[in-house]
């Protein structure tokens, strides 16, 4: 819809907003009226370089056309059935997940917080039916996020987050160790222990890849202690990282995934994907969605997956965030440069807010994010090229330097 269409000015769109929606969010201060490829364009076609994709969401870049094409024809056929029926879209985007993967099963929802939900439940039941009453503990990470549901929220080591705070006792059933620490971990399991569940790169804790050794150590230790380990892909995953999904740089494989974001190309879906055995533990009536493997979602992600893995996305998210780091690391007051891929960190000294940097940027007409007071972090559609990396640095620059 164009601001034209409505008769409206922005301000009486502002003024909307803010008598009639709970407002969480700190807002961008334009309204975002059209996207295409890296850029997102107000009501007067001013455009805005996107290094934040919708939250590491629009991967093919913003408004793709195979993925525009494919819900449009979509709607025009099942826009909503519910599970009862077998519809198309579902079976096909379910056979390409999981053979792309190497997972033997999927389940569909409609977030990565829901996803992550059902990760914890499938897991949860899994220890409970194999090993008996007390087999349901989970461990995770310190300055972890995993969503906003409470079993998800439960899980994110943030206790301080606001996430957290004032909501009364969190679902109880979760340890929380030092991230990167393989014998934290260990030392944390005991005999109620079912799973160690862990984000391959953290994102919201501030953009710090899982070392070989880590990955590698807890993938041996859950099988020697027979407990699942489950991987958090759901801003990580479909070619973020330079590989189709984050455990594939570590030559790994979990026991279940969750994803979403990028999965969709803009559209809201997620899923988790489970090996055969643990995947039994989910049965009718033990969980369920009402429009988890939507239809008009299920065709999105078949066009954005097949765009992401027919162009190579993954190789160019590796190949451009080597460039992009080396040149953020040049600016003043960087103190280090981290990330995976495309989902990069900048972590600056201390002598400058990362949130008067974002701003900054946003003056300069590029959208970035910040978390906590020293961290930027990038998450750009993975079709960005060199001359994309060199406008985004220019302008990093400049706001700092303005600071």
């Amino acid at each position: 819809m164009r601001l034209k269409d409505t008769g409206l000015t922005v301000q009486e769109i502002k003024d909307k907003v803010n008598k009639y929606m709970i407002e969480t969010y700190e807002r961008f201060d334009f309204l975002a009226e059209t996207a295409k490829g890296m850029y997102i364009y107000d009501e007067n076609g001013i455009p805005y370089l996107d290094f934040y994709a919708g939250i590491a969401v629009n991967s093919a870049g913003n408004c793709n056309e195979k993925v525009v094409a494919a819900v449009k024809e979509q709607v025009e056929d099942v826009m909503h059935t519910f599970n009862y029926p077998y519809t198309i879209p579902q079976a096909l985007l379910a056979e390409k997940i999981c053979t792309a993967i190497g997972m033997d099963k999927i389940f569909y929802q409609n977030s990565g917080t829901e996803a992550n939900e059902a990760m914890i439940k499938m897991a949860r039941k899994y220890g409970v039916e194999k090993y008996g009453p007390h087999k349901y503990n989970i461990i995770t990470a310190e300055m972890s996020f995993h969503g906003r549901t409470f079993g998800s929220m439960s899980a994110t080591g943030q206790p301080d987050n606001a996430c957290q705070i004032g909501f009364g006792d969190m679902t109880p059933g979760f340890t929380y160790v030092p991230y990167n620490d393989l014998e934290a971990f260990k030392a944390a399991y005991t005999e109620n222990t079912i799973a160690i569940m862990i984000e391959p790169v953290q994102g919201e804790g501030g953009v710090h890849p899982a070392t070989q050794e880590f990955m590698k150590g807890l993938r041996g230790f859950c099988d020697n202690k027979g407990i699942l380990l489950l991987l958090d892909e759901v801003q990580t995953g479909w070619c973020r990282t330079g590989a189709i999904m984050s455990y594939m740089n570590y030559d790994i494989k979990p026991d279940i995934v969750s994803m979403a974001k990028a999965m969709g190309g803009g559209m809201p879906i997620g899923a988790i994907c489970a090996t055969e055995e643990v995947a039994k533990a989910l049965s009718a009536g033990s969980h369920g969605t009402t429009f988890g493997g939507h239809p008009v979602s299920c065709a999105a992600a078949l066009a954005e997956i097949d765009e992401l893995l027919e162009r190579n996305l993954a190789d160019n998210a590796k190949k451009m965030g080597k460039y992009f780091m080396e040149k953020l690391a040049d600016i003043p007051h960087v103190k280090e440069v981290r990330g995976q891929g495309l989902l990069v960190g900048v972590e600056f000294d201390g002598s400058i807010r990362a949130a008067d940097v974002k701003h900054g940027c946003l003056d300069r007409k590029l959208l970035i994010t910040a978390i906590g007071n020293d961290i930027i972090r990038m998450v750009p559609p993975l079709i960005l090229t060199e001359a994309d990396c060199d406008k985004a640095v220019e302008i990093i620059r400049d706001a700092v330097e303005a600071l």
